[in-house]
């Protein structure tokens, strides 16, 4: 056993750093790979001395860096946001959007779009937050009535019937109001492309905050883990770790969806991977979905690059055709029954 211990406790660091050093290729791939390849040399000259009077260093510098930037940030915010909320909700198939925070964010950018002409990127972060916030304090706030407080049971179904009234209101203002389906169809695909600096700067505070957040309630979401009746034992505060969980997600799912649109399956899939990893223990189990969600991000992006030349297929389809078939692999392998 002790054994073990001390190659379990050399193997996840060094895991932790292979993963990182693929995080880092993988963003240098999304920086030459696209409907004009730029050369590897190029792309670390570009970053090293930008030139805009010369075509591929102005390519990779104004149009592949910031949509790499987003993609990054809004991985791990996703990796992370989902790897909470299944400890919080102790459910295997939550992901960011049962507390109502996808359709939250949708309901807001459409009410911008609509009501005061929202045309930019820029624009829709700021009502896509903010309508995920709103999301998720109504579904903790519903969540929280009667006895026992904000149950995992009860936080699901509070969630869940939100979603579909806010759903139903999205879907009856856009079917009334063609020119804002027509923009919002953009944003609802889910994309990193046409994202510029601006957006990554809007949503870094963010997600930043939820990172913090995050990783520092990794003892109580070990402690929630074992049931409520013992981590109360043991003298956890389960309501108030509960409370801190749902905020560093709403954070974290807020920002990421408000940068790069709803993203299925990231927030879903990857706490899986890397629980198979890591075991239970979120002290490694969050530091690694926050390195492997970016990951798979950035290679769906290049990937929806390369089948579709000259065009590209959004992100957010790729996500959903490679998280479809790999989750369904990973619940027959594991059997997810509970947490």
């Amino acid at each position: 056993m002790p054994d073990n211990r001390v190659r379990r406790a050399v193997a996840l660091p060094m895991g932790l750093v292979g993963v990182a050093a693929a995080l880092a290729g993988a963003a240098l791939l999304s920086l030459a790979v696209g409907s004009q390849h730029v050369p590897f040399g190029t792309v670390l000259a570009a970053l090293a001395h930008p030139d805009d009077a010369i075509r591929d260093s102005l390519i990779v510098t104004e149009v592949r860096l910031p949509r790499t930037l987003v993609g990054l940030l809004a991985g791990a915010a996703l990796g992370l946001a989902g790897a909470v909320v299944q400890a919080v909700t102790r459910n295997p198939l939550a992901d960011p959007g049962i507390l109502g925070v996808n359709a939250g964010a949708g309901l807001f950018v459409v009410v911008g779009i609509s009501v005061f002409g929202v045309t930019s990127l820029a624009g829709y972060v700021w009502f896509g937050f903010a309508g995920a916030a709103v999301a998720a304090v109504v579904v903790y706030a519903i969540g929280a009535l009667g006895r026992g407080g904000a149950t995992p049971v009860k936080l699901a179904i509070a969630g869940t019937a939100l979603t579909a009234a806010i759903l139903s209101i999205t879907t009856a203002v856009l079917v009334t109001d063609v020119q804002t389906y027509d923009q919002f169809r953009f944003w609802q695909v889910g994309s990193l492309s046409g994202r510029g600096l601006d957006i990554a700067r809007q949503g870094l505070p963010f997600v930043f905050v939820g990172m913090v957040i995050a990783l520092a309630s990794t003892r109580s979401l070990n402690a929630l883990a074992l049931g409520d009746d013992v981590a109360t034992s043991v003298g956890q505060d389960v309501a108030r770790a509960r409370l801190v969980a749902a905020v560093a997600v709403v954070v974290l799912c807020g920002a990421a969806t408000a940068m790069a649109g709803p993203l299925v399956f990231v927030g879903l899939v990857v706490p899986h991977v890397a629980r198979i990893i890591t075991g239970p223990d979120h002290r490694w189990l969050l530091p690694y979905a926050m390195m492997l969600a970016p990951l798979l991000l950035l290679l769906a992006d290049v990937l929806g690059r390369i089948v579709a030349r000259p065009g590209e297929v959004q992100v957010g389809i790729v996500t959903a055709v490679l998280g479809a078939p790999v989750f369904v692999a990973l619940a027959r392998r594991r059997g997810l029954a509970e947490l």
